[in-house]
């Protein structure tokens, strides 16, 4: 184990994949000399070469699409997105291509796209959205979103390694306000598709992902506090989704509350929520609730952004009304 913040935690994932196999390659925007927007690839350029880690062109149509190139020739490339905002310029290489490419012909498209995404960072619309249930909803592609360091790393490898193209959704929130220990070696390796209970109780779940997992941790420990116990359950997994683990949980304490950054309309909750009223309606003691972002842009204003964005102090105010029931 070692004590490693969550942006440290990507790049120990990446520098252990690149010494690991040859054929792991990364490509993106100043990922190389400048060590990456946020400085998560930074110092792989000095230990790898620019053969390995390859600046691109502002072009993320182009990058995704080399990418899968390269996947049909043996290769494993890693593409980082700088924005997940700017995800939506490869869309069609993602989704009309990479995606159904196994499906059409069989042929694997082992690519990682990492897609720092989520607010809080004050940067306004066009680099704080939460996109995720876009991918989420295409056949052929898979979604992780880690939400602690350990994960960040352990997911990272398995997508990596997975033979079909992963979005790798990492949230820009965590990358220096989370730390924790990380597992070294083949030992931290987290298998896609499965959810992690981070809290054990007995009155009510609350499901959340990426940024919004410290957001519930914080809620339940207040809660605890209050004489309540409450489950927290992190999903990790968008695509596919531990369904199990899901409704294990939402039977035992018969109230649910789901919570994410992104967009309350359209988003991953909705499917969550459907999920549960179609086989676990008959445990439930209240409604499905769920806590997250209103239909508009991400503001720009620290004040508009804070009130847009879920928090644990939300997560806590609904926990009490479903708590009521």
């Amino acid at each position: 184990m070692c004590e490693l913040t969550y942006l440290e935690a990507i790049r120990d994932g990446l520098r252990y994949e690149l010494r690991r196999d040859e054929r792991v390659l990364l490509l993106g925007e100043d990922i190389g000399v400048y060590g990456g927007a946020f400085k998560v690839t930074q110092g792989l350029f000095e230990e790898f070469g620019g053969r390995r880690v390859i600046d691109t062109p502002m072009a993320e149509l182009c990058m995704v699409s080399v990418a899968t190139g390269l996947a049909f020739q043996g290769f494993l490339p890693v593409v980082e997105i700088q924005f997940a905002d700017f995800i939506s310029s490869g869309f069609d290489s993602i989704v009309q291509f990479a995606a159904t490419t196994h499906y059409r012909w069989g042929q694997a498209v082992p690519i990682t796209i990492r897609a720092p995404g989520g607010g809080g960072l004050r940067a306004g619309p066009f680099h704080s959205q939460s996109n995720e249930a876009w991918f989420a909803h295409v056949p052929g592609l898979k979604v992780v979103a880690p939400a602690t360091p350990a994960d960040a790393r352990g997911l990272l490898i398995a997508a990596i390694r997975d033979p079909n193209p992963v979005i790798f959704y990492e949230t820009k929130a965590l990358y220096r306000s989370l730390k924790g220990p990380v597992p070294e070696g083949e030992a931290g390796i987290v298998p896609i598709g499965q959810a992690a209970l981070r809290r054990v109780g007995e009155e009510l779940t609350i499901i959340a992902y990426a940024a919004m997992v410290p957001e519930a941790m914080q809620a339940a420990a207040q809660l605890e506090a209050e004489g309540r116990s409450v489950e927290v359950l992190d999903l990790r997994s968008l695509k596919p989704l531990d369904e199990e683990a899901i409704l294990t949980s939402v039977r035992k304490t018969g109230k649910v509350l789901i919570a994410h950054e992104a967009n309350r309309t359209g988003g991953v909750g909705g499917e969550i929520a459907a999920l549960i009223a179609e086989r676990a309606f008959e445990y439930l003691d209240g409604p499905i609730t769920r806590v997250a972002a209103p239909d508009t842009p991400v503001p720009y204003s620290p004040p508009l952004e804070d009130a847009h964005r879920p928090n644990a102090a939300k997560i806590l105010a609904a926990a009490r009304v479903l708590l009521a029931y």
